[in-house]
């Protein structure tokens, strides 16, 4: 109920935009030609459940602030624990990798309520133990989105959808301002830090990943934020190790060799994580 009120307070404080192409159902991507293009996008394994991850480098993993925090505490998951698995689709993955480090924005309070501040700096970068090499998952450029934009994509897992990527193909922007964007997308517990596209280019660029989700009177609200600023401030955080944890700098990441496993594990009893 505090998390409703607080959203609709926040979407009254956005400006509405106008409303563009109708939104699209969902697509499972079940074979192995469906994900070409978004294998990149990856479900994120800890020990209490998933979120969804997105690569921006071989080695770093976009995704919301609130996955590495115990929930409703200030307590830290350590990244070491934590699984990437790159492309999972019925049990398979393009890549599998764990986690080395981390870092969230210090404005980021991970028990608090949901606020302007709070959305806006639930954004996260987990480096991976070892790279992930481009020919296998190209990672994808964060940039901003157009003012005019009215039209974005989704790709995500999410409660019930858990074994293989869904991608909506459209879905709109319908509300934003104040570096965030309220958004009509299909999301689900374990869609936190599902990256949103913008498709108008060549290839998607990642314009946003979703914070969390809420019912309002205008009906089921999706939320995120504008990420150039804050993924270059945790990009630079993560290199001079302000913030990050564990404290120890990580191993250089290398590529894997041909016929090389990763040291990456397979978590059971999976619970999902509400965005």
């Amino acid at each position: 109920m505090v998390l409703r009120l607080c959203l609709a307070a926040i979407l009254g404080m956005l400006l509405a935009v106008p409303a563009t192409a109708q939104t699209s159902g969902l697509d499972r991507l079940t074979l192995r030609g469906d994900l070409l293009g978004w294998e990149a996008v990856g479900r994120l394994e800890i020990d209490r459940g998933y979120c969804t991850g997105v690569l921006i480098a071989g080695d770093l993993v976009l995704t919301a602030a609130h996955c590495l925090f115990e929930r409703g505490t200030e307590d830290r998951i350590d990244p070491r624990g934590i699984s990437f698995r790159a492309g999972l689709r019925d049990g398979e993955t393009i890549a599998e990798r764990t986690g080395a480090r981390a870092v969230v924005h210090p404005r980021f309070d991970p028990d608090g309520a949901a606020s302007v501040d709070r959305i806006r700096h639930d954004v996260a970068l987990v480096q991976l133990a070892h790279a992930i090499p481009t020919a296998v998952a190209a990672p994808f450029v964060v940039s901003p989105l157009a003012e005019d934009a009215r039209r974005v994509s989704l790709v995500s897992y999410g409660q019930g959808r858990d074994d293989a990527l869904s991608r909506q193909r459209t879905c709109r922007v319908t509300q934003r301002g104040q570096g965030l964007f309220a958004l009509d997308c299909d999301t689900a517990s374990g869609s936190s830090g599902a990256p949103v596209f913008d498709l108008s280019g060549q290839r998607a660029r990642i314009v946003s990943i979703i914070s969390g989700s809420a019912t309002t009177e205008r009906g089921r609200v999706a939320y995120g934020m504008e990420l150039p600023g804050i993924v270059a401030d945790l990009r630079r955080r993560l290199r001079t190790g302000d913030g990050a944890w564990p404290d120890a700098p990580a191993a250089t990441p290398r590529r894997l060799q041909a016929g090389e496993s990763s040291e990456a594990g397979q978590g059971g009893g999976i619970q999902f994580l509400r965005p």
